[in-house]
Order: structure tokens, then C-alpha cells, then sequence
């Protein structure tokens, strides 16, 4: 029975879809103004492994994501770089999805650009201004909190925290009350800015419509799950339940809020202004993309992590163990079953269901999977293994990595020159001929040159 924590109750409860096995997933995009970074790729790592892990259960699975593709800090930026806003947006859009694909975040997802909803946009903030739960500002269209009494009930609260992610679109001077937020921003005047008609003249839509807006034509007024960072708790997804629940009699208009947790650097919070802003692209030049995707799913989604070159190494070390293990399986040659086999697999997927269905609790599914290795290694040590064996081993940690994606990773393979097999070669003569000192000697030299040699069974494994 799989159970997710609901930020709206604050609790774990029984995901039970409003369409029995249909879910519709929806999750916050990227606004497309600048690289994305590695606290991007923690929330969709997170939230594929979701998607995954949901289809693994049966679930037929409608997965939304919206692109931010106008903002302030677009426009901001366009200007700076001497840049139409639309090239761009394009621009980073392409570098993100390049970023998602490179990543393995490979489950469905339809992407919606906010400019490819003005209409919709406009549909709901025209309701809103009918039902004079909006007003007009010196500079845009506001949403007024005063008329929804519900606002705060998912955050608890209605005033800014530092953490707090803001649209800087919101700091109207004579706005009825300092939460209210912008709808639709009228046009400067500015030639380079873009701009849209609507019934209160030229502008663009505020921060927050575009989500309900894009939500309400694809998933309707009410629908299953709404992801997303911590940080766009308040005042984001407070504006989007004033919204969507003062136009629809459906309450909640998400059943279920899932948000991950803070990412950390060093014990500071990511920034440019500290330089240690990290893009995806930075991260990828210099480590494979399964190490990211393991280094996240070792914490709880919800938990903050805090990044770290220490952390990254250690996770490296975790993943040789896991290469290893897979090496090794590939040269069993045993002929007898071994009877312990099927009672360790069927344990390892029993442990691994009950990890995952308790609120996605990926640290301890790999637990299950190194415990799994433990195992396993402990019947190499002794027997060797059959090929029948070897394959439902393989059967089993596949089916774990169809959902984690950093087991099986197609790399390129490290071709080991002559010179160090010669070496490894020479070292296991000296080992089966228990001339200790001289196999130490030989190993040192191989690790001088940048290669790990690991005794098994049988043999040995350079890396």
C-alpha cells in the first residue's frame, strides 16, 4: 500500500487517485532565463523516480510540467544580453531539456509553455475580476487574499520567509494588502518587452496564473498530485489554491502537495553572488550523470542535502561497489543452484516495495540493494554461481533500476592499456605464488597510474 506525505495535512496517507489507476501528476517547471542548476535536477530526479516507481505499481500516469517561458527576470536578462526575449527563452529551454534528457529523466512528460496559454490565462483572470475577487493596481491586475479565507492553508501561514520564492512582479505601492499578488502586468511601454491584449489593456500574465491555467485545461479543476520545490510553498502555490478553489467548487484542487527539500552547498544555500552556484552542465564535464542521480535518491526527497565533494566521492565509492558486484557476476561459472538464492531475491523485492511504498523512501530501498550485494557476495566467497542464477540476479536489480536509473547506465567503457594488464597479470602470479611483498609492489605501481585492481573470486577486476 503506498503511502505519500501530503504537505496539505502534514501527514503520510494512502495515495488513492480521484480515477482509480489514472494519476495526474503535475510538477513546477524551470523559468527559462539562465542554466539549469543542480537543485533543478534534485526536484526532477526525485520526481521521475516518482513517476517510475508509479507506473511500476500499475498506475497509468499523466505527467505536466509547465515552462516559465515569460517572467521579469527574463525580460531582465533579455535586455542585459542585448537578447530578444524569445531567442532567449529557447535558448535555455533547449539547454534544459538537453540537461533532463542527459540526466535519465526519461518518463513522459508533456511540457506547457505559459505563452502557448495567454488564452487561458485570460479566461481565468477575466472569472476572477467577475467575481470581484480581483482588482485593478496602478500596474497590473491583482488578486485579492482578503477574499479567500482558506489562504495560508497549506504553508500555515500568510506572510514572507526568507526562504520564500518570489515573484518580484508583486510590489505594487497601493495594493489592498501586502500578500496580494499580481494576475496580469500592463505593458510599460518599453518596445522590447512583450505583451499580450487582454480586457485591461496590453501586458502579460502575473507568476502564478499560469499554473492553474495550464492545469485547469489539461487535468481539469481538481486533480491528484501538484510537486515541487520547498522553497515555492509561499507564496507560489498558496496563490495557486486561492485561485483554483475560488473558481471551482472542487476542494482541495490537489489531493495530494509533495515537495522536496532544500539543496545545500557547503552548509550554504546555493547562490551566485556565494560562487557556488552549480550548473547541470558543470556537473556533467566532470561526473557521469547516474552519480547525481544516486547522490540524490541516497537522501529522502523530502530531507535537505547537503552537497559536497566529500559527499560525491563517497557516492563514487558506492557505485564502484555496485560495478563490482556486476563485473563479478559476469564471470560465475558454477554449475550446482545455489539454495539461498531465491529466499535473498525474494526478500531483496519484498524490502525494496516496502522502502518505496513508505512515502518514497529511497535510502532505505538502497539499503535493500547493497544489503542484496552483501549477500550475494557472501555465496560468491564460498560457491560460484550458475548462469540461471547469475540471470535472475540481474532480473532483479533491473527491475530496481528501471525506476532509480543508475545501476545499468551505459558508459563508455574504460579500455585498460596493455602496460597495466601486463602488471595485474604479473601481481596475480605473485599472489597465487604467496609472494605477498611482491604483489603489494605491483599493486601500488597499478594504482600510481590511476587504476583500481580488486581481488574476487577466481580472479580479479581492474577499474
Amino acid at each position: 500500500m503506498l503511502k505519500i506525505y501530503n504537505s496539505l495535512s502534514n501527514k503520510a496517507e494512502v495515495l488513492k487517485p480521484i480515477d482509480q489507476k489514472k494519476l495526474k501528476l503535475y510538477v513546477c517547471g524551470i523559468t527559462v532565463y539562465d542554466s539549469p542548476h543542480i537543485g533543478h535536477a534534485r526536484t526532477y530526479i526525485a520526481f521521475d523516480i516518482f513517476a517510475k516507481y508509479l507506473k511500476s505499481k500499475g498506475f497509468a500516469v499523466s505527467y505536466l510540467q509547465n515552462i516559465t517561458d515569460i517572467d521579469d527576470k527574463i525580460i531582465k536578462k533579455a535586455q542585459e544580453t542585448h537578447t530578444s526575449w524569445k531567442i532567449l527563452t529557447k535558448k535555455f529551454e533547449k539547454e534544459c531539456q538537453s540537461a533532463m534528457k542527459a540526466l535519465n529523466i526519461t518518463f513522459p512528460i508533456k511540457y506547457a509553455r505559459a505563452t502557448d496559454h495567454i488564452r487561458e490565462i485570460v479566461s481565468q483572470i477575466s472569472r476572477l475580476v467577475n467575481l470581484e475577487v480581483a482588482y485593478r493596481a496602478e500596474d497590473g491586475i491583482y488578486f485579492d487574499v482578503s477574499t479567500f479565507k482558506n489562504y495560508g492553508k497549506l504553508s500555515k501561514r500568510t506572510a514572507m520567509q526568507a526562504e520564500d520564492s518570489v515573484s518580484k512582479i508583486d510590489d505594487a505601492k497601493n495594493k489592498r494588502n501586502k500578500a496580494d499578488f499580481c494576475l496580469w502586468k500592463f505593458y510599460s511601454g518599453i518596445p522590447s518587452e512583450p505583451k499580450w491584449t487582454s480586457p485591461w489593456g496590453p501586458g502579460r500574465p502575473g507568476w502564478h496564473i499560469e499554473d492553474t491555467a495550464i492545469t485547469e485545461k489539461y487535468f481539469g479543476p481538481q486533480y491528484d498530485i501538484h510537486g515541487g520545490g520547498r522553497d515555492l510553498i509561499f507564496p507560489h502555490h498558496e496563490a495557486e489554491i486561492a485561485q483554483m478553489e475560488t473558481l471551482s467548487d472542487l476542494s482541495p484542487m490537489v489531493r495530494y502537495w509533495m515537495h522536496t527539500g532544500f539543496l545545500m552547498v557547503n552548509r550554504q544555500k546555493m547562490s551566485k553572488s556565494l560562487g557556488n552556484f552549480i550548473t547541470i552542465k558543470d556537473f556533467l564535464d566532470k561526473y557521469p550523470s547516474r552519480l547525481l542521480r544516486y547522490y540524490f535518491s541516497k537522501a529522502h526527497y523530502r530531507s535537505p542535502v547537503d552537497y559536497s565533494d566529500k559527499a560525491i566521492e563517497q557516492s563514487e565509492n558506492d557505485l564502484r561497489r555496485i560495478d563490482e558486484f556486476i563485473q563479478r557476476l559476469s564471470i560465475q561459472k558454477g554449475k550446482e543452484k545455489n539454495k539461498r538464492i531465491d529466499s535473498i531475491l525474494k526478500k531483496s523485492k519484498t524490502g525494496f516495495e516496502s522502502a518505496m511504498d513508505n512515502d518514497l523512501n529511497t535510502p532505505q530501498a538502497i539499503a535493500v540493494i547493497f544489503e542484496l550485494i552483501k549477500s550475494i557476495n557472501q555465496l560468491m566467497d564460498a560457491n560460484p554461481l550458475n548462469k540461471s542464477q547469475v540471470k535472475e540476479i540481474l532480473d532483479t536489480l533491473k527491475e530496481f533500476d528501471n525506476i532509480f536509473n543508475f545501476i545499468f547506465v551505459k558508459l563508455k567503457k574504460r579500455i585498460i592499456p596493455k602496460e597495466i594488464k601486463e602488471l595485474a597479470e604479473k601481481r596475480e602470479k605473485a599472489r597465487k605464488g604467496k609472494k605477498w611483498n611482491e604483489a603489494d609492489i605491483l599493486r601500488k605501481k597499478i594504482e600510481e597510474k590511476g587504476y583500481m585492481i580488486k581481488d574476487i573470486e577466481g580472479g580479479y577486476i581492474i577499474s
